[in-house]
């Protein structure tokens, strides 16, 4: 296939598209950018719609063997200018992809034993750390409740270091968590400074779902109320709180007993 060098080329212009929410909300596709993020996507199985390349930059033996074995994926080589111009980090590894947006649904996950609900979150490199963190636990899903960030943001495909394209993300309200954990006779664990429990005496009972608010609010009276117990992460220096992935960390490891 030719080497495109055009940046007015339709494809390139598809791809610098995606830097923008908009794009990537009427397309329903994303970029992914690296070796590592794009090689997951595809043995992930998920739909990618290109592969671009800068052969230039493009020197890993890894990433060579990778698109040897894709050949129901269209590939395309590019410029190492344009390449550079299309990546969201300085040094990039020559490699970029755009990929189709999943959406899942209640009903595609199955047998829940431990699970995360972020209520609101605004920083998306948290909910890309959270999404490593479950991953390295062995948590079963995440549920991103009443909005907050763009699931596809770049820093959040960035900062989850490709356990986005494992586990099934759920996107819904508040209200539709809540009678889905009911159904499936799910413990609630909420987080409140104010809990009477520490996260370090509690044994969960599984199945179980932690809930963290978001980074400014936490969560609030009403969505404390609907929990079944709350738990809090004791407080020894100036401090009152942790950075929300922090947190999510910290609570996570004690409750996987």
């Amino acid at each position: 296939m030719d080497l495109i060098t055009s940046a007015s080329n339709p494809l390139i212009k598809q791809a610098r598209a995606l830097q923008k929410k908009k794009a990537r909300l009427e397309s329903k596709t994303f970029l992914v950018e690296g070796i590592y993020h794009v090689a997951e996507a595809i043995q992930a199985g998920w739909d990618v719609d290109v592969v671009l390349y800068a052969p230039d930059l493009l020197t890993s033996p890894f990433a060579k063997d990778l698109l040897d074995g894709v050949a129901h994926i269209k590939l395309q080589p590019i410029s190492a200018h344009l390449l550079e111009s299309l990546a969201g980090k300085e040094n990039p590894q020559g490699i970029l992809a755009v990929v189709k947006q999943k959406e899942f649904k209640f009903d595609d996950v199955k047998n829940v034993q431990r699970a995360v609900a972020l209520v609101s979150p605004q920083d998306p490199g948290n909910v890309g750390t959270i999404l490593r963190t479950i991953d390295a636990i062995n948590i079963d899903a995440l549920f991103l409740l009443e909005g907050g960030v763009e699931l596809y943001h770049p820093t959040v495909i960035r900062a989850s270091m490709g356990t986005i394209f494992w586990k099934p993300i759920i996107q819904a309200s508040f209200t539709e968590f809540v009678a889905w954990t009911k159904q499936k006779n799910i413990q609630l664990i909420g987080t409140s400074a104010k809990a009477d429990v520490s996260y370090q005496s509690l044994i969960p009972q599984i199945p179980w779902a932690l809930i963290l608010g978001n980074e400014q609010k936490g969560l609030t009276k009403e969505q404390v109320d609907v929990c079944d117990v709350t738990v809090s992460i004791p407080m020894s220096g100036r401090v009152s709180s942790l950075n929300l992935s922090v947190a999510a960390g910290v609570l996570l490891y004690g409750l996987r007993k």
